[in-house]
C-alpha cells in the first residue's frame, strides 16, 4: 500500500517511543491557488516549490531527529513506514504528494546528528493545474494569516567559520593533494553570517528566492531555507529522474560567450564528468533502464550558468525515494571523488560542521514517491541569525582566487534573499 518494506517490529518499537499511534489524514481536492507560498500562515514554514507547483506545509503532526550513521536513510524510511502504515488515510486523489507527507532535511556528513523529518498537520499541494489540501487531526482554520511577513531589517554581516583567506588556503592545499594523486576532486565550502534586528521570517526569503529563481527548487525545512538548482532524485511510481550539476561560471553580460567558455573548459568538464559518472554508477544497479546523455547541457540561471546532465531511469523493483537518496548521497558534486578520501579531506580542510548544507532536502509521501534536492544556495535561519553557505569543486586545475570568486557569486543568492 505505501511503497515501503519494513519489519513489523519497527511499528511496535517506534510507537513505544512516542510516534503517534494513528494519524487521521484527510486529503480533498481544492481550487488551485495562485500562490502556494502566500498561504503560509507563519514563519515556521515547510516548502518545496518550483515554477509555482509543489508543496507547502505547516504545523507538526510528527517530528523526529534521525540518528547519525551510514544507515540513516534506511532508518528514516522505516520510521516513516511505521508511522504512515498505522495512519487512517482518506485520500481520493492518490497522486504524488497527496495523503500524509513528510518533509526532510539530512546532514551532509553521516556523522552529524542534525537530520530531521517533519510530518506537517497541514499540506497544500499543486501540480499540473490540480491542487489538494491535506489535514491531520482536528484544528482551527490553518489558512488564517497568523503573522504577516516582514523583511529583515538592520542586517549586519560577519565572517563565518571559514573566512575568505582561510578558504583560499584550503583550496591551495586541496590542489596539492590532488596533484599528488591522493584523490581526483574535492568540494570545499565556506560560510557567511547575517544578523538582523529581529527574527528573520523565512517566508520573505522563500518569496524572494522563488521570484528570482523560479526554475530552482525553493525549499524550507526546520530552519534551512534556500533555492537549489540540483535535483538529486524525483521518484514518481517506478520512474526516477536526477539532474547532475557540476561546473559553474558567472553569467556575464554576454551569456552565450560565458556558456561557451564553460562548455569548453577542461577543468569544468572534468569536474562534471566525475559527478555524472558517479550518478550513473549509483543508479545502474537500481534500474532496469537508465538514460544518461554522453554530453552535458547548459543550464542558465539568473546569476550563474552550470553544466547539467539529466538522468532518467525505471526502477527494477519497488523502492522508496529514500532508498535512491541513500544510494546517491553524497555525489561528487558536493563531496568529491573518491568519496571516502574526499570526505576525509573536507573534514580536515574545512574544519567546520556543514550541518545540513549540501545534504538531501525534500519530501516523501506514503507511497514512497517524492522529490529530493541538494541543499545548495541556502541558509540556516535561527531567530535573527542566518548562516549562509557556498562551495565549489576543486580539481587539479583549480585556482584559489577563482574558487573564492565562485563562492562569492553563489552566496549572492541568499544575500539578496535576506537584504532584498
Amino acid at each position: 500500500m505505501n511503497g515501503f518494506n519494513f519489519p513489523v517490529q519497527w511499528v511496535l518499537v517506534n510507537l513505544a517511543v512516542g510516534v503517534p499511534e494513528r494519524l487521521a489524514v484527510r486529503t480533498v481536492p481544492v481550487r488551485a491557488p495562485e500562490d502556494l507560498l502566500a498561504r503560509l500562515p507563519h514563519s515556521e514554514a515547510l516548502a518545496w516549490v518550483r515554477h509555482g507547483d509543489g508543496l507547502v506545509g505547516w504545523g507538526e503532526a510528527a517530528r523526529v531527529a534521525v540518528p547519525p550513521g551510514e544507515d540513516r536513510f534506511t532508518w528514516a524510511r522505516e520510521w516513516l513506514a511505521a508511522l504512515f502504515d498505522a495512519a487512517t488515510v482518506d485520500d481520493p486523489l492518490q497522486v504524488p504528494g497527496s495523503g500524509p507527507v513528510a518533509f526532510g532535511s539530512f546532514s551532509f556528513d553521516h556523522r552529524s546528528g542534525e537530520s530531521v523529518l517533519i510530518v506537517p498537520r497541514t499540506v497544500l499541494g499543486r501540480r499540473d493545474g490540480r491542487a489538494w489540501y491535506t489535514t491531520i487531526g482536528e484544528h482551527a482554520d490553518p489558512l488564517t494569516l497568523l503573522r504577516p511577513p516582514a523583511p529583515p531589517s538592520g542586517v549586519r554581516w560577519a565572517d563565518g567559520h571559514v573566512t575568505a583567506p582561510r578558504h583560499m588556503r584550503a583550496v591551495a592545499a586541496a590542489v596539492e593533494r590532488i596533484r599528488a594523486g591522493h584523490l581526483s576532486k574535492v568540494v570545499l565550502a565556506r560560510d557567511l553570517l547575517a544578523v538582523a534586528e529581529e527574527p528573520i521570517d523565512s517566508r520573505i526569503l522563500l518569496r524572494r528566492l522563488a521570484d528570482r529563481f523560479p526554475s530552482c527548487y525553493t525549499f524550507a525545512c526546520a530552519g534551512l531555507v534556500g533555492a537549489t538548482p540540483e535535483l538529486l532524485v524525483r521518484r514518481m511510481g517506478g520512474q526516477v529522474e536526477s539532474l547532475v550539476l557540476a561546473g559553474t561560471i558567472a553569467r556575464g553580460p554576454d551569456e552565450d560567450s560565458s556558456a561557451a567558455t564553460l562548455f569548453t573548459s577542461a577543468k569544468d568538464r572534468e569536474e562534471h564528468s566525475y559527478a555524472a559518472d558517479m550518478v550513473r554508477a549509483a543508479l545502474a544497479p537500481l534500474c532496469r533502464d537508465l538514460t544518461v546523455p554522453a554530453e552535458p547541457r547548459i543550464l542558465r540561471l539568473s546569476n550563474l550558468i552550470h553544466l547539467a546532465t539529466p538522468v532518467r531511469g525505471r526502477l527494477d523493483e519497488e523502492r522508496s525515494v529514500l532508498d535512491v537518496v541513500g544510494a546517491l548521497h553524497p555525489t561528487p558534486a558536493v563531496g568529491g571523488t573518491p568519496t571516502d578520501a574526499a570526505l576525509d579531506l573536507v573534514r580536515e580542510l574545512e574544519a567546520m560542521d556543514r550541518g545540513r548544507y549540501a545534504g538531501p532536502v525534500g519530501w516523501i509521501d506514503a507511497r514512497g514517491d517524492g522529490e529530493w534536492g541538494i541543499a545548495l544556495r541556502c541558509a540556516r535561519v535561527e531567530g535573527p541569525r542566518a548562516r549562509l553557505y557556498a562551495g565549489g569543486g576543486i580539481v587539479a586545475g583549480s585556482d584559489p582566487a577563482a574558487e573564492l570568486a565562485e563562492t562569492q557569486t553563489k552566496l549572492r543568492a541568499m544575500q539578496y534573499a535576506i537584504e532584498g
